[in-house]
């Protein structure tokens, strides 16, 4: 299928796409969190990804390298609509964030989806799709420190708005 998108060919470059296309379109939903956008996203990504799939190396699953390929799709298109919120302060230490035992899986996609664009992102990035703070740090564009402080503020809001989800 690979050496066939090399090749131009529709009918592989198709296999590839419905392969993936589901996992990829959660992904730039999530992080820009609406389906038009995420839609631009992903039809963005695949051209990419056909245009550069002779470069693909198998280093790592091409699922693997289609995901990187989505999420730097995903925060060009954050950054192009100026929903990138960044703030460089200095990580808390020590504080622990416990998650209600209560919590449901709607619950947690809804306050994740509630999360400021930045916190959102960065939360998306170390904790689902599990890039390590530099890697974020470079993709964004952002200090290390700022990663980290944006998950650690990201998961008090979680913790917050997870919290009035159970309440209710």
């Amino acid at each position: 299928m690979i050496a066939g998108c090399c090749k131009n060919r529709r009918k592989h470059q198709k296999q590839l796409y419905d392969r993936y296309c589901d996992a990829m379109f959660t992904i730039a939903y999530r992080m820009v969190k609406d389906q038009d956008l995420a839609n631009d996203v992903l039809q963005t990504a695949f051209i990419q990804v056909f245009k550069d799939i002779k470069q693909f190396r198998g280093q790592s699953t091409i699922g693997a390298w289609i995901k990187t390929i989505v999420v730097r799709s995903a925060i060009r298109q954050l950054k192009k609509e100026n929903n990138m919120l960044c703030l460089d302060v200095v990580h808390p230490n020590g504080e622990n964030i416990s998650w209600p035992e209560e919590m449901r899986g709607d619950d947690l996609e809804q306050a994740i989806l509630s999360l400021p664009a930045g916190y959102r992102t960065v939360f998306l990035l170390v904790e689902v799709e599990g890039y390590k703070h530099n890697e974020v740090a470079e993709m964004l564009g952002i200090s290390e420190g700022t990663s980290k402080s944006q998950l650690y503020r990201a998961k008090k809001q979680l913790q917050v708005a997870l919290k009035d989800f159970i309440e209710r």
